[in-house]
């Protein structure tokens, strides 16, 4: 059984903040993301317990640029308008997309280790 997890900020004051996580009626809070993780996943059984999956809700970080969005969001648009005019779209255009959405998957991975890397004592 997977769980869902969310991770909300919650800013205690302009210098403070403070981390909540909820999964179903579980709550739990921390200094950092990975503590409030911590904190709730001890709270679950463990067939509850699974795969940790981050996803960033599309905003620029240091692992994925605002400059990276913006080029991956124009050529999906085009990818699409293609696609519905049963048109091919051009190999080179198709070559950098596909590096784009490599670069995103690597991004989601150096954010997860960022993450774990976060969460240890």
């Amino acid at each position: 059984m997977m769980t869902t997890i969310s991770i909300v900020p919650e800013s205690l004051s302009a210098s403070h903040k403070r981390y909540r996580a909820v999964a179903g009626v579980r709550q739990s809070v921390g200094s950092t993301p990975g503590e409030a993780l911590d904190t709730i996943s001890a709270q679950m059984d463990d067939c509850e317990n699974g795969t940790l999956l981050v996803i960033q809700h599309m905003r620029p970080d240091r692992f994925f640029t605002e400059a990276q969005r913006t080029r991956l969001a124009n050529l999906m648009a085009q990818w699409r308008a293609s696609r519905d005019l049963g048109e091919m779209f051009p190999v080179e255009l198709q070559a950098e997309l596909d590096q784009l959405v490599a670069s995103e998957l690597d991004a989601a991975t150096q954010r997860s280790s960022a993450l774990l890397n976060d969460s240890r004592p």
